[in-house]
């Protein structure tokens, strides 16, 4: 099926947000500056304030046909090219778009994609949908205490049992999964209905080789769900510990053994979230400018340098942003070419923390009253989290290193070759 053309298509675009959003505005004073924070430090209430927010203009975009804009039709997306996702999101940015969270974006741009692509068809119609439209919600189960840049080296195990109805005469599914571990840092885990889950179905396989992915719900008996409260306040993250968590097998995604795909797919989509920019995390060069003419620092020589320097590496990474997205274009699944836009974003936004601190010089460091100063203390707690999200930024480095610019690996025993992954 052809293509529309991407100017005509913008043109509907732009008329079709129009009616479900207000124009977006500057702000008037120096008390409505955008939000600083990177991680939100909301109360549950507050948050679920939010969710609803968010969710209503995700149904609204679902409808009228604008989610998943590059997943293939076949999976359940609209099937446009990146050209196509990129002239979306900047009409979008004119528009008061209610503010993103982790949640959300976990279940529709990495959940969603990862149900569409591997799920079986009844997959797709009963929970991939309803993800992209946030009828459901869901969090990421993939990091744990002792697996986090080596996703591989995950504990949880899942074990196949038979199921409680099997035999019963009303032919039963093909049995259940019982699963015991634990994970963390899993965002929205108190507010998903459904986790996606690694877990070792395989103890004697090389380590990616012995992983299954499951959909797990997240109220089901033995699922416990503790709060991680962060050094900014808030509590965005969560433990979760499964103890002989009984999950069907009509709830695994793809074949027993191919969790590893699963995982890297979908972290490849979190890179792409990520570096794309589509969404605001924390301070801009934008906001750093204003502070610093609101400070009278813009005759100094040295900060004039550094806010150079910070426009310049933004300028860039919105140039690399654009140059990957028309590589990738009509794939479907992101590239290894995600990863050089995850790792540019969460170096300009630690970049960006760091110029905002020798802007204020002392006043970082105590609330003095001045608007949007210690503001900043919000975007430099929560910057360095960002180059864990989606993978370290030294795991980015490898990636880009072995599967973009072709370089020899570490030479490891533990795992299976890249070459001979699924899919790679």
């Amino acid at each position: 099926m052809s293509q529309p053309d991407v100017d005509t298509w913008r043109t509907q675009v732009r008329q079709w947000l129009a009616t479900v959003l207000e124009p977006g505005r500057a702000p008037e004073s120096a008390s409505e500056a955008a939000d600083l924070a990177v991680f939100h430090n909301l109360s549950d209430d507050d948050e679920r304030l939010l969710l609803q927010r968010c969710r209503a203009y995700q149904r609204a975009r679902f409808d009228a046909g604008y989610q998943a804009l590059t997943l293939p039709r076949a999976s359940g997306g609209a099937g446009l090219s990146a050209a196509h996702a990129a002239a979306f999101a900047q009409e979008e940015s004119a528009f008061d778009v209610p503010p993103s969270t982790e949640l959300i974006s976990v279940t529709v741009r990495l959940v969603a994609m990862a149900v569409s692509l591997f799920g079986t068809a009844e997959q797709r119609d009963d929970y991939a949908r309803a993800f992209l439209r946030t009828d459901l919600l869901a969090c990421q189960l993939f990091s744990e205490p002792g697996a986090g840049s080596d996703l591989a080296a995950l504990r949880t195990r899942a074990r196949r049992e038979a199921s409680a109805d099997e035999g019963d005469g009303r032919g039963g599914d093909e049995g259940d999964w019982v699963i015991d571990g634990q994970k963390v840092w899993t965002s929205g885990a108190q507010f998903a209905d459904y986790g996606l889950l690694l877990a070792r179905t395989d103890p004697d396989v090389v380590k990616q080789a012995g992983i299954t992915a499951f959909l797990v719900p997240m109220d089901a008996a033995g699922v416990e769900i503790r709060p991680i409260r962060q050094m900014s306040g808030g509590a965005s993250f969560n433990e979760v510990f499964l103890s002989g968590v009984r999950v069907p097998d009509r709830l695994r995604i793809g074949r027993p053994g191919q969790g590893w795909e699963v995982a890297t797919t979908t972290l490849a989509f979190e890179r792409t979230a990520s570096g794309t920019g589509s969404r605001r995390k924390g301070g801009t060069f934008s906001d750093v400018l204003a502070l610093a003419r609101s400070l009278g620092r813009t005759g100094d020589p040295l900060i004039r340098q550094r806010l150079a320097d910070l426009y310049v590496r933004s300028a860039l990474r919105a140039a690399t942003v654009d140059r990957v997205a028309r590589a990738s274009a009509g794939g479907g699944r992101p590239g290894p070419e995600a990863s050089l836009t995850k790792l540019m974003a969460s170096d300009l936004l630690t970049r960006t923390g760091q110029t905002a601190a020798e802007v204020m010089g002392a006043r970082i460091s105590a609330d003095t009253g001045e608007p949007d100063t210690f503001a900043w203390t919000q975007h430099l707690l929560g910057a360095p989290g960002y180059r864990l999200a989606g993978g370290t930024d030294q795991i980015q480095r490898n990636l880009i290193g072995e599967r973009v610019l072709g370089l020899p690996g570490e030479p490891r025993t533990d795992r299976v070759p890249f070459s001979e992954l699924p899919g790679s």
